[in-house]
């Protein structure tokens, strides 16, 4: 493949799959890895091989995708309220099985409503705010929520869920451990006060690739939902969650200009390589927007949406890098990355590659 693309050790992420999965074996928990970060049913299904339980998705499109390539266990961690959407979610939930998340009573209504005409009982979990400030019920409100929707006729109320990420007290952090610790005992006394209820509650379910280790271990977790592990980045070594070691994804590309001794051009920018990580952000504190591999020196410093430029140090303007070279990079965050491109590139041990399509690349519907 001519450059810019994405290239994959198919060894390393292999060793990634692994390691979560004797991670969640240890804890005792349930492995449902999110597919947002590869968006490839083949790379799945080797994480189900592993020993996951099933997988993880943001997008009905993604599920649907995932469903035709014979994965039968699907959780979609996304209000679906639109009625198009919620006729095929009853469609899928007759071909597999079938976790919808939802967050408010009017999301749970419009979906029993539709889920009652058809005869069908659809699974459903409930989503927490714990802190991320994006969908989920106010924590503070959840108990009440859970008790309404449990009501609910056509509903099966299987659990509760949140994502939070690297968060805590309501803002960013680099201590994960205690991130993860507080969010799995926010679940777990939540799922408490609304058993207490009377309300059956099968799954809590929880966790980021930064804080699994620590809210896996929590007890009472039942499931954890890590995504990019699968790959790992420059984030996650920022977290201390993996080393250089662990990076199983980088982009290739080639230099395409050299105007000045301390400056080179490459033939990716912001339609290659994710931007929502940006530089000297906190707390990550990441400079540029990825790693050059084997280069010590330099630093990429900026992009616009075809170019890339990379400022270069002492040392590698001493070096011969040259129009024409080929440059491999560790973006800052892979998940956002993968859905740029079409296609990646696997390599393998005995130097041989091959090319596979990310055929859930763009599926946002």
């Amino acid at each position: 493949m001519e450059t810019p693309h994405i290239v994959i050790d198919a060894g390393i992420m292999a060793n990634n799959i692994n390691k979560m999965a004797k991670l969640v074996t240890n804890a005792g928990v349930k492995l449902r890895p999110h597919v947002k970060t590869h968006k490839m049913p083949s790379i799945a299904i080797k994480q189900l091989m592993a020993g996951a339980s099933g997988i993880t998705v943001a997008k009905l499109s993604e599920a649907e995708l995932m469903a035709r390539h014979g994965i039968g266990d699907i959780f979609i961690a996304y209000p679906i309220v639109s009625p198009g959407k919620i006729d095929r979610l009853l469609q899928l939930a007759s071909q597999i099985q079938l976790i919808a998340g939802i967050d408010s009573l009017e999301s749970a209504r419009l979906l029993a409503e539709a889920a009652a005409k058809s005869g069908k009982i659809i699974q459903v979990r409930l989503e927490i705010d714990t802190g991320m400030r994006r969908t989920g019920v106010l924590y503070r409100n959840a108990v009440e929520m859970a008790e309404q929707i449990s009501l609910l006729p056509s509903l099966r109320f299987n659990g509760i869920y949140t994502y939070r990420g690297a968060m805590y007290d309501g803002k960013p952090t680099l201590d994960i451990k205690t991130a993860g610790d507080d969010e799995g005992r926010l679940m777990v006394d939540l799922a408490c006060r609304i058993r207490k209820r009377g309300i059956r509650i099968d799954e809590i379910s929880v966790g980021s690739t930064p804080t699994a280790r620590y809210a896996a271990n929590v007890p009472g977790i039942t499931e954890i939902r890590p995504g990019t592990y699968v790959f790992q980045d420059r984030m996650q070594s920022r977290y201390g969650v993996c080393g250089p070691e662990d990076w199983a994804a980088c982009v290739r590309v080639t230099v395409i200009s050299r105007p000045s001794a301390d400056l080179a051009i490459i033939d990716g920018g912001s339609k290659t390589f994710a931007t929502d990580i940006q530089p000297m952000s906190n707390p990550l504190q990441l400079e540029g927007y990825g790693h050059v591999l084997g280069w010590e020196d330099i630093r990429f410093e900026r992009v616009s949406e075809e170019h890339g430029m990379l400022k270069l140090g002492p040392i590698a303007q001493t070096s011969s890098l040259q129009t024409g070279d080929i440059l491999h990079i560790v973006p800052n965050h892979i998940c956002s990355t993968i859905n740029l491109h079409n296609q990646v590139v696997f390599r393998y041990e005995n130097g041989e590659e091959h090319t596979a399509p990310v055929l859930a690349r763009g599926l946002l519907e």
